[in-house]
């Protein structure tokens, strides 16, 4: 198994979380709790074990059954790994009882680069694209079956596709000659025989892959559950910091953040400032990958972290 992966601003994810004024004032406390909704390949995991106290326990979530095999690999009682959405994880724990929470999103390397997932244009394999392989359609499956109005929405949407109705033509049109896409390349070919201009350095298969693999595996609207849920764990005083790779992620986060930032009052009412209510996050930081870490890691470039904290409560 392919386990080659750079976790991607490790150390500012890291920082920002334990850094948080909840951690540090019970760093020596026994019920310290961090929720890792991303396994991926475990590296923000293993860091932040590194950092917490032994008594500290730490929750780390995966859809993708290969990543859950890896994490069964690590022997440290205080990791408890699950094989579920972060967009569940107030199931697994009770409100307001966790320290910090990391969101990593998007696609780890190694998802990409094995083949036999579906993922890369550039790689022959069938057209799965499904990071829970147990459950749910292929990308393959989808396309065999989907309205042409429908392909053209999520093409539209979840890849911001221009081309994207001419797109949607072509596969049904292949669909209809009993040729519809089965594999990666056949999919990408397609896509290249339509999209005849794209931005420099771009394939032409880029968008349309993105927005099958989030629509595949209902990536968005995982990521909005999740934040609601997230802000339903955090104590008071803990930090929530989110990595999103897309601008269609980081507009959720981005809005989200700022919605729980700020109180609205309607215009006009006679309030005074210290009796306005309390919003329930803190904006920390916005956080780029350094030009080092972009050099050493191409795949970081487009990488945005946002951190939170949830306010404390003030007694009047």
């Amino acid at each position: 198994m392919n386990i080659n992966h750079r976790p991607v601003l490790l150390a500012e994810a890291v920082t920002a979380l334990i850094s948080g004024p909840l951690i540090q004032k019970q760093n020596a406390a026994n019920n310290i709790l961090v929720i890792d909704g991303t396994f991926g390949r475990g590296g923000h995991t293993q860091a932040l074990l590194q950092q917490l106290p032994q008594s500290a326990r730490m929750i780390s979530f995966d859809k993708d059954l290969d990543a859950i095999a890896v994490a069964q690999t690590i022997n440290d009682p205080r990791l408890t790994i699950v094989h579920d959405s972060f967009a569940n994880m107030d199931q697994y724990a009770q409100a307001e009882s966790a320290d910090g929470i990391l969101l990593d999103l998007g696609i780890s390397s190694p998802q990409v680069d094995e083949a036999h997932r579906g993922f890369s244009f550039r790689r022959e394999g069938p057209l799965d694209m499904r990071m829970n392989t147990d459950q749910g359609m292929t990308a393959a499956e989808w396309l065999e079956q989907a309205p042409q109005e429908e392909i053209t929405h999520v093409i539209k949407t979840y890849g911001e596709e221009r081309f994207a109705f001419q797109i949607a033509k072509a596969i049904v049109a292949k669909r209809e000659e009993g040729l519809s896409p089965k594999t990666t390349t056949q999919l990408a070919s397609l896509v290249a025989s339509v999209v005849r201009t794209r931005e420099a350095g771009q394939d032409p298969a880029t968008r349309t892959f993105q927005a099958l693999r989030i629509f595949i595996n209902r990536e968005l609207e995982d990521l909005e559950l999740g934040l609601k849920a997230a802000i339903n764990l955090l104590k008071p005083g803990a930090r929530l910091a989110v990595i999103s790779f897309h601008s269609l992620e980081d507009r959720i986060v981005k809005q989200f953040l700022q919605a729980h930032a700020k109180v609205e009052v309607p215009r006009g009412l006679p309030v005074r400032e210290k009796d306005l209510p309390q919003s329930t996050l803190e904006i920390i930081s916005r956080v780029k990958p350094s030009e080092a870490e972009v050099l050493e890691n191409p795949r970081a470039r487009s990488a945005i972290m946002r951190v939170a904290e949830k306010r404390m409560v003030v007694s009047a």
